[in-house]
């Protein structure tokens, strides 16, 4: 096949088809532990922010997975990547289960998190490679995989944590993700030709203008600006299933919430490629900044139960299409020889701000006694993402896709 038939081709469609697959249950690692917190804080008896401690351990394994996992794609593929990673978080996952306190816990949730890493930046890294023209909406729908597993798993793992217990949840994780990811991955083994990744970049060169930042540069400010967007991001997401537990509506009523908003976060994903691929990822990414920090503010004045039903789609809808926008900018001005560690590189800022806010989140719950500040500490961090990007839209001619050379 030559290189127009490799990419945007019947096989990079069902390919994104099978990355998606996986990455619904390959994510489940980063949402198992908010469903079962509230359950973690009884059992050991200890503080919210303690309690926390595993979510933010594991966001910080699976930003250093993002980061590592993405640099052996570019080495040795996406298949092999996989497969390691789907063992180590098997191992951690039966491990966790036998966690005789938060302590443990939490240092195990760190190697979860490195292994569930692969289901992300790795997995966005990879489907960009065989796209070009709907690469925006390709790398959405791979991202949507992250939010879908967030969307059903917790429903569905808050049957078996009232049953039998949040240990046994994560026995039975171990045993899916083996199931899975595994054979799944075998049937990712073909790799773009290097033919075809030269042609993508030598197209890139030719439509970009003159640089505003140097790559390098642009990455790292990239890396902030998703720090401050996702510490804005993680209040909701991180302790939402917490925030009705005190409200009095019950674990059960926050995980319908939580899956609510992350449906929600599926539709703005979709929105997102779609209008990536229109208006370039500088121009989706500050918009979808922007309508995050709108919807923050609407968590401040209700706390009814159908209020909060309505607030918590409406800020899925609003943000879920950040981090792929992320990915797709990087893409856009960035080395395809290096997608999988510049990709990697940015994923990890974004999920170190999740695991930032996650336990900054529920420290400042400890001191306060209630989670207004935290929400306003949120809105504080989103205005510093708001202003970075500013910042490159405005020296970036035309803030869009066009905008800078590829060196």
């Amino acid at each position: 096949m030559t290189d127009h038939e490799i990419l945007d081709s019947r096989y990079s469609w069902t390919r994104l088809g099978i990355t998606l697959a996986i990455a619904v249950v390959a994510n489940v690692g980063m949402w198992a532990v908010i469903v079962v917190m509230p359950a973690v804080q009884a059992e050991f008896g200890v503080s919210r922010a303690d309690a926390s401690l595993p979510y933010t351990l594991t966001m910080v394994g699976f930003a250093l997975g993002n980061f590592f996992i993405g640099r052996a794609v570019d080495r040795w593929g996406v298949t092999l990547s996989l497969i390691g990673a789907a063992v180590l978080s098997a191992l951690a996952f039966g491990a966790a289960a036998l966690s005789p306190t938060v302590f443990i816990l939490s240092l195990v949730h760190f190697f979860l998190g490195f292994g569930t890493a692969v289901g992300f930046g790795p997995l966005l890294a990879d489907i960009s490679m065989w796209f070009q023209r709907r690469r925006g909406i390709a790398v959405a729908i791979a991202a949507s995989g992250n939010y879908l597993s967030g969307a059903i798993w917790p429903v569905m793992l808050n049957g078996v944590l009232a049953d039998y217990g949040w240990r046994a949840v994560f026995l039975v994780l171990a045993v899916l993700t083996l199931a899975v990811v595994v054979p799944l991955s075998l049937l990712l083994r073909p790799r773009v030709p290097m033919e075809a990744l030269a042609a993508q970049e030598s197209a890139a060169v030719a439509r970009q203008g003159t640089a505003a930042f140097r790559p390098v540069v642009l990455m790292w400010m990239l890396g902030i600006a998703g720090i401050g967007c996702c510490v804005a991001m993680s209040m909701p997401q991180v302790h939402i299933v917490s925030f009705c537990v005190d409200l009095g509506f019950g674990a059960a009523v926050g995980a319908e919430m939580l899956s609510l908003m992350l449906l929600g976060g599926v539709a703005s994903r979709l929105f997102s490629g779609w209008l990536s691929d229109k208006l370039g990822g500088l121009l989706t990414l500050m918009l979808g900044g922007a309508a995050q920090c709108l919807a923050l503010f609407l968590f401040l004045p209700f706390d009814g139960l159908v209020p909060l039903y309505l607030v918590s789609l409406i800020f899925g809808l609003s943000q879920g299409g950040i981090v792929p926008a992320y990915a797709v900018v990087v893409r856009e001005f960035m080395p395809a020889r290096e997608a999988g560690a510049r990709v990697g590189f940015v994923m990890m800022a974004t999920i170190l701000g999740m695991a930032l806010g996650g336990w900054m989140s529920g420290w400042i719950y400890d001191i306060s006694g209630s989670y207004e500040w935290a929400f306003l500490n949120g809105i504080a961090w989103n205005f510093l993402n708001i202003g970075i990007l500013l910042v490159i839209v405005l020296r970036t001619r035309g803030g869009g896709q066009r905008s800078m050379a590829v060196v």
